[in-house]
């Protein structure tokens, strides 16, 4: 008990004395360059209360999920408790607790101890409660639920790259995408999350716009080349931040593309992630292997694809990814994916883009989708696609259900400004409304 008091204690001199020269210094005049940057430091800095939590989709999101958060010290173990959500306070004595692992982050400033629990042996359609801690310093409680184990109607929302001054302009896009979709079964990320592969500062500020929606409602991410440096090395703040599912390549490639190459199986769709940047040849190829097992092995209803390259550029003096159209654009059309929806080029694009001729009974193109949430912006204006606009902060509903996938573009403020309807016969045959 002493050492808690000794703490709060400390913690509050530490608040005082900032406060104290946050005054002083705004008294002086405006900040320098070196003194903002101390502040954006201090501000993102791990504490020993749990931040940066996440729930995120690690494999049957009917029967398991994975949530992952961070702190400033490896003291005490790590521990997620969870119960049945019901009505009541009394989640403590209700509640299972369950330890996690943890893994330390050295960053340029400070090291960050950051931790996960994987919850498994959930009830399929059943809302949970939950918190994460140390056994002394938790979070609060927070509710999530999982998928249900059939092919019922669900939801989610997908953005485009947020990359950019994600504290004062991506926030209001997350936030409005939650106001018009607060039930959503997960939110997709399609890539360039944040702009400097390794900037902690940028890391903290993405977290800080979604805030708690993070928390509630489970993620999926594919990196994008802003997750990288070159081809090789992706981001290290990638798999501590994140749990995805562990079913992608096997083989030469497999640790390479853990966590950035998967798929999952929610409710009657089949939603599989690829790696567009760490792409060389051979690893094409093993994706390219793996992908035709996905889904020539298929029974969902639905497939829907999410990489951060599109397969055609939707800007000006942009160019298509030549891996993804020499390894993967026939497989997309001889399988019959249904929507691939992608970042990269900063503008929005959607339509079809058939190139085999002659075998419009057998091959189909799915419907593309390029979007930008972040304010970075390039000039569209595709000619592949239907659709196209420029200079517009984007989020995207999606409602999927046995008959039909509806899909709806909004601007940041709001507005919609395109949508559209695919519908499937009984022979698999789409047809875009």
């Amino acid at each position: 008990m002493k050492d808690i008091a000794m703490f709060r204690i400390q913690l509050f001199g530490v608040i005082f004395l900032s406060s104290f020269f946050m005054q002083c210094l705004c008294a002086m005049g405006q900040f320098n360059d070196k003194t903002l940057q101390e502040i954006e430091i201090a501000t993102y800095q791990p504490s020993p209360v749990p931040d940066r939590i996440i729930l995120n989709l690690c494999g049957d999101p009917a029967r398991q999920i994975a949530v992952n958060w961070r702190t400033d010290n490896n003291n005490n173990k790590p521990f997620a408790q969870i119960a049945t959500a019901d009505g009541s306070p009394n989640q403590e004595s209700n509640a299972t607790t369950i330890e996690g692992i943890t893994s330390s982050l050295k960053m340029k400033d400070y090291i960050s101890y950051h931790h996960s629990v994987r919850l498994e042996k959930l009830t399929p359609g059943t809302k949970y409660i939950y918190r994460v801690g140390d056994g002394q310093l938790w979070s609060e409680w927070m509710h999530f639920t999982t998928s249900k184990d059939d092919q019922s109607a669900f939801s989610f929302i997908y953005f485009g790259d947020a990359q950019n001054d994600l504290k004062s302009h991506w926030s209001r896009v997350i936030r409005e995408a939650y106001s018009d979709m607060p039930r959503a079964s997960f939110i997709l990320h399609a890539g360039d999350l944040v702009d400097e592969y390794n900037n902690d500062q940028e890391w903290g500020q993405w977290f800080y716009a979604a805030g708690w929606i993070n928390g509630s409602i489970p993620s999926i991410a594919t990196p994008g080349n802003h997750e990288y440096r070159g081809l090789d090395l992706l981001s290290p703040q990638w798999r501590p931040h994140f749990a995805f599912p562990e079913n992608g390549p096997t083989g030469e490639y497999q640790e390479k593309l853990k966590e950035t190459v998967y798929y999952i199986d929610y409710q009657g769709t089949r939603i599989i992630c690829l790696n567009t940047q760490a792409m060389t040849r051979k690893i094409a190829l093993a994706q390219q292997r793996w992908l035709e097992k996905l889904l020539s092995h298929n029974l969902n209803r639905w497939t829907i694809i999410f990489h951060h390259h599109p397969m055609f550029a939707s800007a000006n003096n942009r160019a298509g990814h030549a891996q993804l159209n020499l390894f993967f654009k026939e497989l997309y059309e001889k399988h019959q994916v249904d929507l691939v929806l992608q970042g990269h080029d900063h503008s929005y694009a959607r339509g079809e883009k058939i190139s085999i001729k002659g075998k419009a009974k057998e091959y189909q193109s799915p419907v593309y989708v390029v979007s930008v949430s972040g304010p970075k912006m390039y000039q569209g204006g595709a000619v592949w696609a239907d659709v196209t606009a420029s200079n517009l902060q984007l989020y995207q509903l999606i409602h999927v259900n046995s008959k039909q996938i509806e899909f709806s573009s909004y601007r940041a403020d709001g507005v919609l400004y395109d949508s559209f309807l695919i519908t499937k016969d009984a022979n698999g045959m789409r047809k875009i409304e």
